[in-house]
């Protein structure tokens, strides 16, 4: 596949400065269909033929149950490269939307399909979930717990879950979105819509063209805050976890 060594270069670094990656695990990616979790699931696939740990990958979608959703694509795109696939089905929007009728669902929604990711997780015998958060997610996620909390903080590059005996892990930290799009662009990757009313109207997105406006009068801002965070070890972030040229 087109530019995969260029993702393949950041997914390296991140899984080894955090040691993503053990022998013999069996990693769960949740794949939403968009464009970050199938660029992991690409680079996970590839990752796997000649990373010197060996490891298993089980696709995971959880269907929000919007009506209309179809994953026949990414099922097919699963087969081809010999990774299971499997869609655990849910009420959740009908939930959020219909019955509680939320003001603010993106809270509760992730919530609920965390924990739906995860039991899914477990009962396909997986010990680790791998996540499509990427640099600029990271970048995001920490301006928004400063700006809408108070505090600094931001998602792990890993994180164990003793509740569930499940590890996160995120293996695209390093890579920039710019990089994933220009990836997305080169490859027919089978992505799949959101059919969700709340998509590109969340406070993320607000934050997305916050710090593009502010890119522009000061280059490399993102890059700074990364290299805060990492400084500052937020959340497990370290010192040696420094984006690559």
């Amino acid at each position: 596949m087109k530019e995969i060594q260029r993702i393949l270069s950041f997914m390296r670094r991140a899984v080894d400065d955090y040691g993503m990656i053990a022998d013999g695990d069996r990693i769960a990616v949740g794949i939403s269909g968009g464009k970050d979790s199938l660029t992991l699931l690409t680079g996970l696939s590839e990752l796997r033929r000649f990373y010197p740990h060996p490891f298993t990958l089980v696709g995971v979608t959880v269907d929000m149950g919007f009506p209309g959703s179809d994953f026949g694509a990414i099922a097919e795109f699963c087969r081809e490269r010999d990774i299971l696939y499997h869609v655990e089905r849910t009420d959740i929007a009908k939930i959020i939307f219909e019955e509680r009728k939320e003001p603010n669902p993106c809270s509760l929604c992730a919530r609920m399909r965390r924990g739906v990711l995860h039991g899914a997780a477990k009962e396909l015998g997986c010990n680790k979930v791998a996540l499509g958060h990427h640099f600029d997610d990271a970048v995001e996620t920490f301006m928004l717990n400063l700006f809408f909390e108070g505090r600094l903080g931001c998602f792990s590059p890993v994180t164990y879950l003793s509740n569930r005996d499940l590890t996160m892990i995120r293996p695209l930290l390093y890579a920039k979105e710019k990089d994933v799009e220009y990836f997305v662009r080169r490859n027919p990757l089978p992505i799949v819509e959101s059919l969700c009313p709340e998509d590109k109207h969340t406070e993320r997105e607000s934050m997305k063209a916050l710090l593009r406006t502010l890119e522009r009068k000061n280059p490399g801002l993102r890059h700074r805050i990364f290299h805060a965070m990492c400084e500052g070890r937020i959340d497990g972030f370290c010192p040696s976890g420094r984006l690559p040229e």
